[in-house]
């Protein structure tokens, strides 16, 4: 074994029971070595592979098992440290770039991934022992900074690839299946998104750990990154995906631009298991900055046209005369993410929203109410974006959304209660925004109401508007 850097001797030399080591000496001998995987050029091969040998050594030891209690609070930064040497063994494992032409096997690669998987595989299982021993759930807290690198090395060598072997898979195949079995997750599918609702999962971490080698100087730098990705991202389907667009459509884009054919189709397949778990529309508003990001307002003259405005107009020239409710919730459901995307440039669109926001509130579709209840959405983001531009559509925009409280306030149709209560609620909010964008108008107009009617539900919803108004001019938001 190599000479061990500055140090004299390995930290664990000299004390004949494992037992006695301190937690400070512990903590050195992980420490040292991170410090031989991160030696200087010249000695780097030596001193990784004794590095290896050390931490082997290190793992047989049962003062290891500490690590993974949580009962030695001396031992609190351990976590940590054992994710960065998670981290490095991964990385000493890599497989590096290869020359461009050249198709040859990593037959180095294969061997130190076999022997890192066997390192894993003893980590794991004190982590299992640890877990199976303690009541107290201590030993997330200390899988959590490892779970992450010990995925991404599993599945870098766990597919036949170039830098694999049947050895190397088999190992790296164990790793991952005991990953589960240590993380209670019965699928990959279920690390990454989470086994249930109140779990958060660990594809955010994955992506973290990938995003360094995922941008457009880097990603060729190591082999592996792009079919990790691919592989990764196939197993989170929807819903789970749509919070993860940001982080998976750019590295998507980026594969599939390369000149490289077998680039350009693993990115395509990327790109197509987006847009089948993403809503299209909502995948397209990601789209859109990326695509446009050459456009820079000067200040000089009128806003230019863009992706968003185009698909937008495209999308109320169909609304307008749609009259099958599927579509027409479909089309509601994605609205107010477009007047989100473009603010107060939703002036632009303000005729023809409004024909449409009056001519769906008219129509009554489902016990659901979806339609009704995005347009109402759409309606008050409008209100919020536009105000200057609302007070000439006072009128028309008041009978609109009195019609319809008094339409549901009649409905003796199967319409659940509390749907009809969200309806009200909405349309009562929106007459408050109205109100303040037109400086009190409403609540005038409203004044005599409450007397003359007879239906309790509308005048509540009127005495709402009254006391909460307060005829101040809207904020844009």
């Amino acid at each position: 074994m190599e000479p061990h850097g500055p140090w004299e001797s390995p930290p664990w030399e000299g004390s004949s029971l494992p037992g006695a080591w301190s937690s400070s000496a512990l903590g050195q001998a992980f420490s040292q070595i991170l410090h031989q995987f991160a030696g200087q050029e010249s000695r780097r091969g030596k001193a990784r592979s004794a590095a290896l040998e050390d931490l082997a050594a290190l793992l047989e030891a049962k003062e290891c098992d500490r690590l993974f209690e949580g009962s030695d609070a001396s031992l609190r930064g351990m976590p940590e440290m054992l994710g960065q040497v998670a981290k490095a063994l991964g990385k000493y494992a890599a497989p590096a770039e290869e020359p461009e032409g050249r198709g040859d096997r990593h037959p180095d690669v294969a061997e130190k991934a076999a022997a890192v998987a066997l390192l894993f595989l003893k980590l794991l299982r004190k982590v299992e022992a640890a877990k199976n021993s303690l009541v107290c759930p201590a030993w997330k807290t200390s899988l959590r900074p490892l779970a992450g690198p010990i995925y991404v090395f599993a599945v870098t060598h766990s597919l036949e690839q170039p830098w694999t072997s049947p050895r190397s898979q088999e190992v790296a195949g164990q790793v991952l299946a005991l990953l589960l079995q240590v993380t209670e997750c019965g699928s990959v599918a279920g690390f990454l998104h989470g086994e249930n609702e109140d779990e958060k999962g660990r594809f955010t971490a994955i992506m973290g750990l990938l995003k360094p080698d995922l941008n457009k100087d880097s990603w060729k730098n190591n082999p592996a990154t792009k079919y990790v990705f691919s592989w990764t991202l196939q197993k989170v389907t929807r819903p789970w995906l749509s919070q993860h667009l940001e982080r998976t459509l750019p590295p998507s884009l980026l594969i599939s631009d390369d000149y490289q054919t077998e680039n350009k189709i693993l990115g395509v397949h990327c790109l197509q298991h987006i847009v089948l778990n993403v809503a299209v529309l909502l995948c397209l508003l990601d789209l859109f900055p990326i695509l446009e990001k050459a456009q820079h307002w000067k200040g000089d003259g009128a806003r230019p046209t863009t992706h968003c405005d185009e698909v937008l107009q495209l999308i109320l020239t169909h609304m307008e005369p749609e009259h099958r409710l599927l579509l027409r919730r479909t089309y509601s459901r994605n609205l107010p993410a477009f007047v989100k995307r473009l603010g107060i440039l939703t002036v632009r669109h303000l005729k023809r929203l409004e024909r449409v926001i009056i001519g769906y509130l008219e129509v009554y579709d489902g016990p659901e109410e979806e339609a009704r209840l995005k347009i109402l959405e759409t309606l008050k983001l409008l209100l919020q974006y536009t105000w200057p531009r609302v007070s000439c559509r006072l009128v028309v925009l008041l009978k609109a959304l009195l019609k319809l409280i008094c339409d549901v306030a009649r409905d003796s149709s199967l319409t659940p209660e509390c749907v009809k209560s969200a309806l009200l609620e909405e349309a009562t909010d929106c007459l408050i925004l109205l109100d303040r964008c037109a400086s009190g108008r409403v609540k005038g107009l409203l004044a005599k109401i409450p007397r003359s009617c007879e239906d309790s539900q509308v005048g509540n919803c009127i005495r709402r508007v009254q006391q909460l108004s307060e005829g101040a001019p809207c904020d844009t938001t």
